[in-house]
């Protein structure tokens, strides 16, 4: 079947394709008593006494509430939490069924590591706890003597918790300010609340009472968000009859079950989105209510749209046309409860900050910013009320040395962390970085250009990794710190992912830790010991766990028992969420209009280069910082991973084009790297896309996760939003060799 350009544009994409609204095959936890003897490492209990712990999953942003069942010291099965005010339901992800494979598995890491080469070769030694603290300790105070307390930074996994939050106390207290985090759509919205609404937050999503969902390229039904609680919500809108649209270059689950698929140019969402406000402002559709009483810069914004934006210019830039955009945006802003949201696949990408406004201009037209069923402003998460810390002149002069990946400096004011400018400015200057930490995270295989990180890794004297898992980052370290996995340990999770309710999660031992691991919270706070002075005074709590405790304080017996804690929804209402001078939200201002005119990082094609290779997020497919369990593995398609190899998948007529047929080898180069592939021609991309799953090709764990597919991270290069600095790049262009 041959497409053309407009028919492909047209292409059908109703309930035919893509996968149902209720969670992937679940039946296949019915076979995992047969298939799993695969894996003899895999527990077989003995009948014993069963009792049943609430808590919270920690394998992606989500956070989901668990209930997980033990038999007398074992834990063997995981499900959703029944009355979960996160996960509707109670149902949970495939990746988070799996969780007992991570507990139980061999990829973990026994105990302390140091890392030895001899000969050429690099082994890792068992060490002590105490010789493992000790050799951190040693190079943080020799930096520190040496006047360079700033040459430590610390690469996080996420920003919010107490766990995190110790790790930034401890960098404080010693005179760094280089805690970095690793990136995700978060940061873009962060960054758009404060210039827009003046209140330091994030964004949560209303999608129970909504009847109109305009998503630019959301994976709402591939783990954005609580992948339970996403496909509840979609399944309700269609029983509604409400509208889903979804914007993006490939037919994903999502854009299959949609209303209406608007296939455009990858990177072009800022400017389809505002070409959308043209065609809102131009026939007075939008709220004149929250409009005149609520917002400022209005007249500028629609100045700015109407000579920039014309749909009939915005169809030339994204590839759909003029009509459809305009028709998309008038149903838009019909619906009583419309709903726009961004981020690329399951959010844990940035987009460009551009993009982010452009789509909360859109909420703001229809006023549907802090209404019902639209898009909540949510107050960050407080409760972390720690003394203040004491800092010494050693302190404060390593606290006002530029940050190491120039995050809120003079050029990247609006971002809080860019995690890959400090991989360049590694790479640039070497000798400015002592010592790195690593939390909850694996940058050597989650950030793009991943052979460039592995080689800035190399270039650090000191690496410190605290990950459960022999991963790729933790085969890069000098030192590894393991962690104990969530199901061993205590830990608040506060979630932010999407929820219009504060919610904090609590992880809670279910089994006694199984190895030679210990919490990352004491092993913080011992480090802190060992430096003395400030940096113990610093940390007065016994362990981490009295830390949580008095931290959590009256909430603490609510949330053990429960395994969350949950505030009051409060009624939204369009006064609330601006923190801005005039109290109002800012639609354009002399900041903003910088951003609105600014380039979006888009790469243009060229004879070298012809296609474009763009990731995807699948629910069947770990892509954040653990690997993809044996469990999860077994429910990925042929089409996407056939044994060890993985597939491309490019439009028929391109792939006719370049003379590629089913299942052939071809390489897949980029200006980055290049790969050996299997084609797949199939319609569901555009023409000139390659389309590649995120989160296969790991290189370390073991013979199950290792060795499957290919990480595109390998293939994808950075590209920065020139607005925030933040990394915006969803692709690279690439080209298809026959192998």
């Amino acid at each position: 079947m041959k497409l053309s350009r407009r028919c492909f544009l047209s292409f059908a994409i109703g309930g035919a394709a893509g996968t149902a609204l209720t969670p992937l095959p679940w039946k296949l936890t019915d076979d995992l008593s047969i298939w799993s003897q695969n894996w003899p490492w895999t527990p077989v209990p003995p009948d014993g006494a069963t009792a049943f712990v609430n808590s919270t999953c920690d394998l992606c942003p989500a956070h989901c509430g668990i209930t997980v069942r033990t038999v007398d010291d074992r834990a063997v099965k995981i499900e959703g939490q029944q009355g979960n005010v996160y996960n509707h339901g109670g149902g949970i992800c495939l990746l988070g069924l799996s969780g007992l494979q991570l507990l139980y598995g061999p990829t973990r890491v026994q105990g302390p590591l140091k890392r030895i080469e001899e000969g050429g070769t690099v082994r890792f030694q068992p060490i002590s706890w105490r010789e493992a603290i000790d050799e951190v300790v040693v190079k943080m105070a020799d930096l520190r003597t040496q006047g360079k307390p700033q040459a430590v930074a610390c690469l996080s996994g996420r920003e919010v918790g107490t766990v995190p939050q110790l790790l930034k106390r401890l960098l404080d207290v010693y005179g760094s300010p280089n805690f970095v985090c690793m990136p995700s759509v978060e940061d873009a919205y962060a960054s758009a609340l404060r210039l827009s609404q003046g209140v330091d937050g994030f964004v949560g999503l209303d999608v129970e009472n909504t009847d109109f969902i305009l998503s630019f390229g959301s994976a709402l039904l591939d783990g954005y968000g609580s992948p339970q609680r996403m496909m509840q919500a979609i399944g309700r809108l269609k029983e509604q009859h409400g509208t889903l649209v979804q914007v993006e270059s490939r037919l994903s689950n999502t854009a299959a079950k949609a209303n209406r698929w608007l296939a455009l140019k990858p990177g072009t969402e800022a400017a389809l989105a505002l070409g959308m406000a043209h065609a809102i402002i131009s026939r007075d559709r939008f709220s004149t209510g929250f409009i005149n009483g609520y917002t400022e810069g209005f007249e500028a914004f629609a100045a700015m749209v109407k000579e920039k934006y014309a749909p009939s210019s915005v169809a030339e830039i994204t590839g759909i046309p003029a009509d459809l955009i305009t028709q998309t945006a008038l149903d838009f802003a019909g619906a009583k409860h419309p709903m726009a949201i961004c981020g690329r696949g399951k959010g844990q990408t940035p987009v460009s900050l551009k993009e982010v406004l452009a789509v909360q201009a859109l909420n703001a037209l229809v006023g549907s910013i802090n209404r019902k069923g639209g898009v909540q402003t949510m107050p960050t998460y407080d409760y972390l009320n720690w003394p203040a810390v004491e800092k010494d002149a050693t302190a404060q002069a390593g606290l006002a040395k530029e940050r190491l990946d120039n995050a809120g400096g003079k050029k990247y004011p609006h971002v809080r962390s860019l995690a890959h400018r400090l991989i360049d400015n590694i790479e640039a200057a070497p000798g400015e970085l002592g010592m790195l930490l690593v939390a909850e995270c694996n940058p050597c295989f989650s950030l793009p250009d991943s052979n460039k990180v592995k080689a800035a890794f190399e270039k650090i004297p000191l690496v410190v990794s605290f990950s459960s898992f022999m991963d790729e980052t933790a085969m890069q370290a000098d030192l590894i710190l393991p962690n104990h996995v969530y199901l061993e340990r205590f830990e608040d999770v506060p979630v932010m992912s999407g929820t219009d309710q504060p919610t904090i999660g609590l992880c809670q031992p279910v089994v006694a830790p199984l190895l030679n691991t210990q919490h990352l919270g004491d092993t913080i706070l011992q480090i802190a010991r060992g430096l003395q002075g400030n940096m113990a005074k610093a940390f007065p709590w016994k362990n981490y766990e009295s830390c949580l405790m008095a931290t959590l304080g009256d909430q603490w017996t609510t949330m053990s028992e429960k395994g969350f804690w949950a505030a009051e929804a409060a009624a939204p209402s369009w006064a609330s969420g601006f923190g801005t001078s005039s109290g109002k939200l800012v639609l354009m201002d002399g900041a903003l209009g910088a951003i609105f005119m600014s380039e979006e990082p888009v790469t243009a094609g060229d004879g070298d280069y012809p296609l474009q290779l763009v990731p995807y997020d699948s629910i069947r497919i770990a892509s954040g910082y653990v690997g993809t369990p044996p469990f999860m593995i077994k429910t990925v398609e042929e089409t996407v991973l056939k044994g060890q190899e993985g597939f491309a998948v490019i439009n028929s007529e391109t792939a006719a084009s370049l003379g590629l047929g089913k299942g052939q080898q071809a390489m897949l180069i980029t200006p980055v790297g290049q790969a050996k592939v299997r084609v797949y021609p199939d319609e569901s991309v555009m023409p000139g896309v390659v389309s590649m799953p995120r989160g296969l090709g790991h290189t370390a764990y073991d013979g199950f996760l290792a060795a499957k597919g290919i990480n595109i991270n390998q293939l994808v290069g950075t590209m920065e939003d020139p607005a925030s600095g933040l990394d915006a790049a969803w692709g690279i262009r690439a080209k298809l060799v026959k192998a």
